[in-house]
């Protein structure tokens, strides 16, 4: 084998020949090879858009370079003489080359084991660091990377029968993106910068009527947007509301009455130790039954002060002191305990399997919280009255926004791998390469399974 040989085997360059190589100094430190090579007939020279064969126009460009993956401690580049061509359909371009994407000064395999490494956990910091290049440079190259793997991102828009929508904060200052996922194969199909109703039609503009159409169930939060984008674009379909969002609410209003029962007793608490300021200053007598009054004051206070998670928690992951809590406040049977039994009746709703006996269930747990005279909990049927179909909907197709939830989390790791973002578009393209079912190979490996879509 000639040397020629073994560095095109080793730089892994198809439809080229090396013809020289010469070894110097790398600009950032350390050696650095630099093979020259030229494009096969077979591959010279094609449009970098259509790809098809054109005529050369000139040699302006003069020799380009493209870095490759490193041997070992020594950089490697890639340098060729690529002259512009004259396309019937896109005019004068500079011709594509087999070994990188049009534009870009780094080769195919470069970009795919940088895109490997971020999705493997690597911060970019650290990618950067070690393949000698810039933090920006790193979020293009997965960019690179995804519209390799997957030129028409319109493809995952095939066959959507179960959505769930959501939005997620990236950057502080109230900066959002939305996301929407294929509950079926549990993959990102559209991540856009903002939320609100204008960012979810743009997603409901890209599909057509017959994608549109084979949408049958959305699953989100409460939010209105949701559901008005939804009636117009995809009247057929059936709404769900997250059930971990209905609960929240009456966790929500729950605490307001946990806040308003503070409050009382703190004020009953002040209002002991004003008294017993005046019986000492008179010398009267009772202050000892004043100070048990107001030693019992300080605890119910200081209980209800700290009771929000045992209020708020699952029963069966009450810590023993928090079981403690929560039966002297069922004990009083005030306010707040008919709040904590109402916020678990509704809990209870999504646990039932038959539609029509959670419909039951639904309606009685109205009629009682319209009837609590507990304010925060009257609110609140309101807004369940509001939503009542959606929540039925939710028991009946057994969906809820948890596997959102996880890809916000992944999401949310994305953000601490790439130490933020200042750049949305690198973000998405993250988002869409690792949220899905895409697999990047390493290069010179084969795949374990296709990849050209992210739907499996």
């Amino acid at each position: 084998m000639t040397v020629s040989s073994l560095l095109k085997n080793l730089l892994h360059i198809k439809g080229a020949i090396v013809e020289t190589f010469d070894f110097g100094e790398y600009a950032q430190g350390g050696p650095s090879l630099v093979a020259h090579v030229h494009v096969c007939k077979k591959e010279r020279w094609k449009c970098p858009a259509c790809g098809r064969k054109c005529h050369v126009h000139d040699y302006a460009c003069g020799e380009a370079f493209w870095r490759s993956m490193d041997f070992g401690p020594v950089a490697v580049r890639i340098g060729a003489r690529v002259p512009r061509i004259t396309c019937p359909e896109h005019g004068v371009v500079t011709a594509s080359v087999p070994w990188a994407r049009h534009g870009s000064r780094f080769t195919t395999d470069f970009a795919f084991s940088a895109a490997w490494m971020v999705k493997g956990g690597l911060s970019k910091k650290k990618v950067a660091e070690l393949m000698r290049v810039d933090w920006d440079t790193v979020g293009r190259l997965v960019d690179l990377v995804w519209h390799k793997l997957e030129p028409d991102v319109k493809k995952r828009f095939d066959g959507l029968v179960r959505i769930g929508i959501d939005e997620t904060s990236y950057r502080k200052g109230h900066s959002y993106i939305t996301i929407v996922v294929n509950h079926d194969t549990n993959t990102v199909v559209w991540a856009h910068k903002g939320h609100g109703r204008e960012v979810l039609d743009l997603f409901f503009g890209e599909l057509s009527p017959e994608q549109r159409e084979s949408i049958l169930v959305v699953t989100g939060d409460g939010a209105r947007w949701i559901t008005d984008s939804m009636e117009e674009c995809c009247p057929n379909a059936d709404r769900c509301v997250d059930p971990f969002h209905v609960v929240e609410w009456a966790n929500d209003a729950l605490d307001s009455v946990r806040l308003d029962s503070w409050r009382r007793a703190r004020i009953a608490l002040l209002d002991l130790q004003r008294k017993a300021r005046e019986a000492k200053k008179s010398k009267a007598g009772g202050q000892d039954g004043l100070r048990a009054e107001i030693k019992d004051a300080k605890k119910a206070v200081e209980e209800l002060r700290n009771s929000k998670y045992a209020l708020g928690k699952n029963e069966r992951n009450l810590t023993e002191r928090q079981r403690e809590r929560l039966s002297m406040i069922q004990s009083e049977d005030g306010p707040l305990a008919r709040g904590h039994r109402l916020k678990e009746r509704l809990k209870a709703v999504f646990a039932l399997k038959d539609p029509d006996l959670a419909e039951e269930y639904l309606d009685k747990w109205i009629r009682s919280a319209q009837h609590c005279r507990i304010a925060a909990f009257v609110e609140l049927q309101r807004k369940i009255r509001r939503h009542r179909e959606h929540i039925l909907n939710t028991v009946r197709f057994g969906l809820s926004n948890a596997r959102i939830e996880a890809t916000n989390n992944k999401i949310k790791l994305l953000l601490r791998i790439a130490y933020g973002f200042r750049n949305i578009d690198t973000m998405i393209s993250l988002v869409m390469l690792f949220c899905s079912s895409i697999e990047i190979p390493w290069p010179g490996r084969k795949r374990n399974t296709p990849t050209n879509t992210g739907v499996r």
